[in-house]
Parts: structure tokens; C-alpha cells; sequence
């Protein structure tokens, strides 16, 4: 029996293989280009693929794709054979560096938000080195970038890695104002907790609203649900057991580094996280992992369950993003050290994440953005719309005696002086966690909590290593032309805590008084994708982007364009699942559940005349009254979805679907929900929550 050191990567071109595999020049300049952004050299290429594709054939692979993230927020793949015709009519296993390097699919068929008109269909893949070749389902899956004929990028990775250089830049020149000369680069690492819910696959397939949106569009309250807390944390079924240990193997197969699985809060719901690793590598494994998670489900019989708020009345999904900064020589940027030097670079790039979260607090906030987030935000198990930052008691203390220069009154009494005495070692866990806050200081990382659970963790940390990255620089900018360095060190941090500590709350995220104490602090409170998407094209965000290089004006604009059409898209098609489901199965059910309780009735006086059969009589008062009420209701659903198509503009097209149509919804699902409580279990056309959510 295979252990897990031995089957851990064994489907990846991993380091390991490539020494094995490549003659030691080629794989000195492989690892070279990769080290310094190069364009790999033809010939060098070439080897590569070659060894890859032996590799590749020895496992039993015939094919090869570029693995790419369009901006559908999933990944695509285009599958080509290595067969090469020989005149005899044979063929043979051919795989060109020009094939590794470069693939061209359709680019006007992925969204572009406007980049790309349908005749425009060119587009390029580009194999991304930094992250390993493997084999999936018997399918050699090369990572590539996607961009158009015209350079523009068309996916998620290119804007990651150029956002992880923009941060590299600015935090190398920080370090070298420390001193540090042995750092050569800095990279952000991340580690997502993925949550998920589990269901029989049998009653999901009986489910038009799951099987078309991924969530519940109706569905009554069962008797129980969470309010035992008897669920998290407790024994694993065994049939989810061996679900786990089923996607363990899989996803270790692929190097990817599960570590931590568990019962989540609400009834079916788990959890998996992973070892952290860069930033990259983590969302190519995060799209894999989620995935698989689905395929490894529909082995055993079950459907796997990515959208943020499958049921109501019971916790969502989330994505928690654990987020550092880290050197090469494996220094942690955020850890606050033992000695001054250390506190004293740990305070300076603890400063400048509070100065970007606080400027940036739209683009953050918009970076979690979606339908299915909407749902889950500010719920019980997740953090409020609010971005705002949780640090701890005792951290927080500190930067108050910094700002003030007053004693501080924790271990140490004397006067704050930064990076030269006194700040006190801080432990990596001196205070409790805050579950209500949207980015809260770990101890050496910051837990960003807002992502949902089916997004691609590619556009939140975009946002974080880019602003993050531009206050280093500023920083940079103002240090490196300093006379007095020490001076300006603590001036600059004093100032900086104190124009932008606003953003620091360590209270309740769910206290109504939050909101109004957030509201005279001048944060932003965007309660819905659509109050949040149009921020996007700001004229400081458009700024922001364009000087690192992360994006063009026009591609920030196209990607918020997709966004919103995506929203709309989203809550169009439950609209219509909705219709669906109450003018096809809820009414006629109701119907025929009506029409027995009436032939109870009839049936009941012919033989006894005395009876009144009251309870018969006000059940279907109640439940015709009901159907009359859901009727209209979903001729108002009916009404708000065909005038959301007088609007050409996806911002206002947006704004209208969350004024009216997602209003409208929640109208139609209350009355059905009622109906449904009423009705017989037999007549009811799908499975009830009870079973969805207590079958495994």
C-alpha cells in the first residue's frame, strides 16, 4: 500500500521531476527564466516539453491542455492528443516547446467585458513556469495566462502574478532600507479555508432550484436545524469519511497540501484547509481543490454543495483567506519578532496593511462581491459588509502608545521609542479571535473572512497585494530621501496610525451600534454587489491599477462590466427558476392537496352528515387564499424580471435587479414557504430541508 510521501505529487512536473528528468543545463535555465520573469528560450523549451511529455506518457496520457482561468470564475481546458502522423500511415507521441510554451483558443466565447467583439475571436494561453505541469484525469494540464490577440489579459493569473510583482518590488525596497541585503524576493502566501456542504445526490437531482443556481430558492424551516451546536466539530459520518479520505488522495496526488478537515457549524456542512503557499499556487489548488471536491462527491453518491447560501436559516459557506508576506529565506513580514530591529519592520508593514485596507476599503469590499456573497454577508456566520480591521486588544494598545508616545501599560512602563527599545515581544496568540471581523490580525497573518465560498481567491488577493504594495512604495519614497532615517521612521509611523486607525474596530461586527459608530467613522457600508461593483472604476482605483501595472483603465472597466453582468445574469436565472418551480410543481401540488382535503371532506358527510369538517374547511380557505397570494406574487416576479430588460447599462441594470426582482423573490419565497408548511410531506414535489439536510 502506497503511503502519502509516495503518492504526494507523484502527478506533478514538480521540482524533483524536472532534476530527475532534465539534463542539469536545461534545468539551470528553466529554473533561471523563472527566477527573473524571463521568456523561456525555444530550445530549452523544447527539452522541457519533451521530458514532460515522456513523463506524461509513462503515467497513461495521450492529451495535453493549457489550464487556464477565463474570468467565469472556474477554469477552461482544451484538450489536444501528442499523436503525430507518420507518412506510413503510424503516428507517434510528439509534444513541441512551441505547444508548451503558446496555445491559442477562442477568445471571444469567455466573457471580456468588451475587450473582445465576437469576430474578434484570437486569443492567446502562455505557460506559466511558476507553477508545475500535472496530470488530471489522465490529461497533461499545463497552467497558462489567457490574453487577446491584442495583449489584453482575458483571466484571473495574469493580474495575480503581475500584482505579486507589484508587492515584491515595493517590499524589497523596504527591506533594503533595514539592512536586509539577503532577501532577493518577497512573495505573498496564502492559505483558504475551503467550507462546503454535503447532500445525498438522489434528492439533489429532484431539486430544479439546486440544479439550476447551486442554492434553495424555497424551502421551510425544518425543526431543527443548527440550535444545538451539536454539528461542528463532531463525529465524522462515515460516509463523509470516506469522502475526505477519498479527496485527500486526489488532491495529494496533485501536491496539493490538504491538511485540516471537520464538521462545519450547520447541519452537512465541512470544512478543508490547506497548508499555506504562495499566492499563485494557492489559487491554481484552490480551483482544483473545489473541482474535485465536486467529482470525488458524485463517486460516492453525494453532490457537493460551493455556493455561499445553499439553505436558509442555517450558516453559509465561506473562503476565510489566510494572508502574509513572506522573503525567500523564509522571513514572515508580519510577525512581530523578538528585537527592535524586528518590531520596528514588523510596525512598518503592519502600518501600511492598515493604511491600504483603510484607503481601499471599496476595492476590498468589491473583491468579495457576488449574488451568492450577498446572502451570506452580515449573517450569523460571517462578517458584516463593513470592512474594517481587528488587531487585539494588546496590539491596538500599543499603536495607541506609539501615536501618543505615552508609557505603554502592558508588559513594559517606559516611553515608546520605535525600532530602537522597547516594544514588547507580542506572542503569536496574546488575544481571542473576533469571528465578526472581515480582516483580523492572526498573529502573523491577517484572516481576510468576507470570501464566498464558491469564489476564485485570485481577485481578493489582486486587491490586497496591490495596495499593500503601493503604500510600501510610498513609504519607500518618503524613507529612502530621509536625512534622519531613524527620525522619519517614527514620525512616519505615528502618522500613520494616527490619520487611519478609524479602520481598527475589535467589537462586535454584528452590533446594530457598529453600523451607526462605522457610519461616523466615514467607512463604507455597501450592503450588495450592486452598491459595491461600480467603486471599481474610481478614478483612484483606475489609478492605483494602472501604476503597477496591473491593469489597464479599459481592462478594470471591462472586468467590472462582467461583474455586474454576471449579478444580473445570477438573479435572472433563479427569477426564472423560481416561475418555474411555483406555475409547474408548487401550485398543481397545492392544487391536488386542496382537492383531497376537499374530498375528505364531501367524503366525511356523506357518511355523517353532522360533521362539520372544520379543520378540512379552514385548511383549504387557508391554503386557496395562499395560492391566490403566490399567484400574484409571481406575476410581480414575472412583471420585475421583463423590466429589467429596458436597462442597457449593467449598473443600473444591477441596482434595478436588487431594487425589484431579488425583492420580488423574497415576497414569492415567503408565501410558498408558508404553503409548504401546510402541505403534505407526500404531496409536496421536493425533498423538504429535513431531508437534504440530515440524509448523509
Amino acid at each position: 500500500m502506497s503511503t502519502v510521501p509516495d503518492i504526494f505529487g507523484s502527478m506533478v512536473f514538480n521540482d524533483a521531476t524536472m532534476k530527475e528528468r532534465l539534463p542539469k543545463e536545461t534545468y539551470r535555465a528553466l529554473k533561471k527564466t523563472v527566477r527573473e520573469g524571463k521568456i523561456l528560450d525555444i530550445t530549452v523549451a523544447n527539452v522541457v516539453a519533451n521530458a514532460m511529455k515522456d513523463w506524461a506518457v509513462e503515467k497513461g496520457v495521450t492529451h495535453f491542455t493549457h489550464w487556464f482561468q477565463p474570468m467565469t470564475g472556474i477554469t477552461a481546458e482544451k484538450h489536444d492528443s501528442f499523436i503525430s502522423p507518420l507518412d506510413d500511415g503510424n503516428v507517434i507521441m510528439e509534444f513541441s516547446g512551441k505547444e508548451l510554451i503558446k496555445g491559442e483558443p477562442d477568445a471571444s466565447s469567455f466573457p471580456s467585458g468588451g475587450l473582445r467583439a465576437t469576430f474578434e475571436a484570437r486569443g492567446y494561453t502562455a505557460w506559466d513556469p511558476t507553477s508545475y505541469a500535472f496530470i488530471k484525469e489522465n490529461v497533461l494540464c499545463i497552467p497558462t495566462a489567457f490574453c487577446s490577440y491584442s495583449g489584453e489579459a482575458l483571466d484571473k493569473k495574469t493580474p495575480l502574478l503581475r500584482s505579486m510583482e507589484a508587492i515584491n518590488t515595493q517590499a524589497l525596497r523596504i527591506l533594503r532600507l533595514f539592512g536586509n541585503t539577503t532577501a532577493t524576493r518577497v512573495l505573498t502566501t496564502v492559505g483558504p479555508e475551503q467550507e462546503y456542504f454535503l447532500i445525498d445526490k438522489e434528492l439533489y437531482l429532484k431539486r430544479k432550484d439546486l440544479r439550476f443556481t447551486g442554492r434553495t430558492l424555497f424551502g421551510a424551516k425544518p425543526p431543527k436545524g443548527q440550535e444545538l451546536e451539536d454539528h461542528y466539530f463532531g463525529s465524522i459520518k462515515p460516509r463523509v469519511a470516506q469522502f475526505m479520505a477519498d479527496l485527500d488522495q486526489e488532491l495529494w496526488k496533485l501536491g496539493i497540501l490538504a491538511k485540516t478537515e471537520h464538521n462545519e457549524v450547520a447541519p452537512a456542512q465541512h470544512e478543508l484547509a490547506p497548508i499555506f503557499t504562495n499566492t499563485n499556487i494557492a489559487t491554481d489548488h484552490n480551483q482544483l481543490t473545489m473541482e474535485l471536491m465536486k467529482k470525488v462527491a458524485d463517486r460516492h453518491g453525494l453532490a457537493c454543495l460551493l455556493h455561499e447560501k445553499p439553505f436558509a436559516g442555517v450558516n453559509g459557506s465561506g473562503k476565510h483567506n489566510n494572508w502574509s508576506i513572506s522573503t525567500n529565506t523564509g522571513v514572515n513580514l508580519l510577525d512581530p519578532g523578538k528585537t527592535p530591529y524586528e518590531n520596528a519592520q514588523f510596525l512598518l508593514f503592519l502600518t501600511a496593511v492598515i493604511k491600504a485596507v483603510d484607503e481601499y476599503q471599496d476595492l476590498l469590499r468589491l473583491s468579495v462581491a457576488t449574488a451568492g456573497n450577498d446572502h451570506r454577508l452580515g449573517a450569523n456566520e460571517a462578517p458584516p459588509a463593513i470592512v474594517s480591521m481587528f488587531l487585539g486588544d494588546e496590539l491596538t494598545e500599543i499603536l495607541k502608545a506609539i501615536e501618543s508616545g505615552s508609557a505603554y501599560n502592558g508588559t513594559v512602563k517606559e516611553e515608546m521609542e520605535i525600532g530602537v527599545d522597547v516594544l514588547p515581544h507580542f506572542p503569536k496568540d496574546t488575544t481571542d479571535r473576533n469571528r465578526t471581523s472581515p480582516f483580523a490580525f492572526t498573529g502573523n497573518k491577517f484572516e481576510f473572512r468576507m470570501l464566498g465560498s464558491t469564489l476564485s481567491i485570485s481577485g481578493p488577493n489582486i486587491v490586497l497585494n496591490t495596495i499593500v504594495a503601493e503604500e510600501l512604495g510610498q513609504f519607500a519614497d518618503e524613507l529612502e530621501n530621509a536625512s534622519d532615517f531613524k527620525a522619519a521612521l517614527g514620525g512616519l509611523i505615528k502618522r500613520t496610525i494616527k490619520e487611519h486607525k478609524r479602520i481598527i474596530f475589535n467589537g462586535n461586527g454584528y452590533d446594530d451600534a457598529w453600523i451607526t459608530e462605522a457610519e461616523s467613522r466615514g467607512l463604507l457600508n455597501l450592503h450588495s454587489t450592486a452598491d459595491a461593483l461600480p467603486y471599481f472604476c474610481a478614478d483612484k482605483n483606475l489609478t492605483l491599477f494602472e501604476k503597477h501595472h496591473i491593469f489597464t483603465r479599459q481592462e478594470v472597466r471591462s472586468r467590472c462590466e462582467i461583474m455586474l453582468e454576471n449579478y444580473c445574469k445570477v438573479l435572472s436565472i433563479e427569477a426564472l427558476t423560481m416561475l418555474e418551480m411555483v406555475k409547474k410543481d408548487i401550485l398543481p401540488a397545492t392544487y391536488s392537496y386542496i382537492k383531497r382535503l376537499s374530498d375528505t371532506a364531501v367524503s366525511a358527510r356523506s357518511l355523517c352528515p353532522d360533521l362539520t369538517c372544520e379543520s378540512e374547511i379552514k385548511m383549504v380557505s387557508k391554503l386557496s387564499s395562499l395560492c391566490n397570494c403566490l399567484y400574484v406574487k409571481a406575476d410581480n416576479l414575472d412583471k420585475a424580471v421583463i423590466g429589467a430588460k429596458t436597462y442597457a447599462d449593467p449598473a443600473e441594470a444591477a441596482s434595478y435587479y436588487r431594487q425589484y426582482v431579488f425583492a420580488a423573490m423574497q415576497e414569492l419565497r415567503a408565501v410558498a414557504d408558508e404553503i409548504e408548511g401546510m402541505v403534505g410531506e407526500k404531496y409536496w414535489p421536493y425533498p423538504t430541508y429535513g431531508a437534504l439536510l440530515f440524509s448523509v
